[in-house]
């Protein structure tokens, strides 16, 4: 790798202010100090040196977002393959390679667009290109169905970059999680190919389900009042389902290694599951009310325990509310934070019919409060420290 070091430098003339590509420049600095460590130091005021800084960052959660994504791949092939009848005959590595085959592009456009949009940012303001959107990259494939077509998919990517977080000043200025602001545009704006059963599972033109195999994810069954999913398959992630949010297993190695890393915030994710918790618990003790159809009864009673397992829940808990841009800043608020995510997502979720998941609009209203938690939080410790103050006084 010393070649690519070598041409950096030798380069490096040729990019800076005056030059002839001194349009390059943030380009040229971007791929630099992406794969290597930046040259620039300290000059002045007082600095804390450490050795995590956001490229580490970012390539730690990226880290984290691999076994979903790798069981995803997996899980893709999976379904296509009991679509039309022929799982039992298929092996391990032909379904992988069907998945890695479908969800592949998508990562590229994820990555093609959204970069190219940040560099083009980069360069019309004469910043430099931060990392920020190696997560985000990521992200926005992991949400999405398998059968999102590809310009949707470059579509949203762009309005999440630019109406997300470019308009806000760019890497830590946004307020709401660029990811999660891509699934919700294509969400409102394009509904019909966002829901139904056959987004879930890729089909190619010629493919015929077997009878009997309607592609609905657990919870779109369980928002129709049937609740016949295996809760083993429910955690391990062989259902239908957004391409990196099946398996809770997956999630819950990337959720270890955020934690050990300390790159994750725990006191999110706990509240969070927390707030799910109670509020399931909550919708249980009102499932034998009158007045709820048979469909909402057979959804309010659904075990709290389950609905962790189940749709977007544990992924969001794990990589989207724990976003350290759009989350609560204070250690109280990180809880309150935390909580009212779980509370909301499933209130959405079983409340709802319309829309049988709500871990994305519950993460996204939040980060539109975080802001306000926090101050709350700051002046409930100035009010008790003046308090304090005039005791001692």
């Amino acid at each position: 790798m010393k070649f690519l070091k070598n041409f950096f430098e030798k380069t490096e003339p040729y990019v800076q202010k005056g030059a002839k590509y001194h349009w390059l420049h943030s380009v040229h600095d971007g791929f630099f100090t992406f794969l290597y460590v930046p040259k620039h130091t300290a000059k002045t005021g007082t600095h804390i040196h450490d050795y995590i800084d956001l490229k580490r960052t970012m390539s730690i959660v990226v880290l984290a977002l691999v076994p979903s994504l790798l069981f995803g791949m997996y899980n893709v092939g999976l379904q296509h393959f009991l679509a039309i009848g022929e799982a039992a005959s298929t092996g391990f590595f032909d379904m992988f390679l069907y998945g890695l085959l479908k969800v592949l592009p998508v990562v590229i456009v994820s990555y093609g667009v959204g970069l190219g949009i940040e560099f083009a940012f980069a360069q019309m303001r004469g910043h430099e290109i931060n990392e920020g959107f190696l997560v985000s990259g990521m992200l926005i494939p992991l949400i999405m169905p398998i059968e999102t077509p590809l310009w949707m998919v470059a579509v949203a990517t762009a309005f999440a970059v630019i109406f997300g977080k470019e308009v806000f000043g760019g890497t830590g200025m946004n307020i709401w999680n660029p990811a999660l602001v891509a699934r919700a545009f294509l969400f409102f704006a394009y509904p019909a190919q966002m829901s139904g059963n056959s987004v879930w599972v890729a089909l190619g033109k010629n493919d015929v389900p077997i009878d009997g195999f309607t592609g609905a994810t657990p919870m779109a069954d369980a928002a129709a009042g049937n609740i016949n999913f295996s809760v083993a398959d429910a955690f391990f992630g062989f259902i239908p389902g957004s391409i990196g949010e099946t398996s809770t297993l997956a999630i819950l190695i990337g959720a270890v290694i955020l934690i050990v890393t300390g790159i994750g915030n725990w006191k999110i994710m706990v509240s969070t599951i927390a707030g799910g918790v109670v509020m399931g618990i909550l919708l249980n003790i009102f499932a034998g009310s009158q007045g709820l159809s048979p469909e909402a009864a057979t959804f309010f009673g659904v075990p709290f325990w389950q609905h962790l397992i189940l749709g977007g829940f544990a992924f969001g808990a794990v990589f989207m509310a724990t976003d350290p841009v759009s989350a609560t800043q204070t250690e109280k608020g990180k809880w309150i934070y935390g909580f009212l995510i779980g509370i909301l997502a499933i209130l959405i979720r079983v409340v709802n019919p319309a829309y049988p998941e709500g871990m994305m609009l519950a993460i996204l209203l939040m980060n539109t409060f975080a802001p306000l938690i926090d101050h709350y939080v700051v002046q409930g410790h100035i009010k008790r420290r003046m308090k304090r103050a005039k005791v001692t006084a």
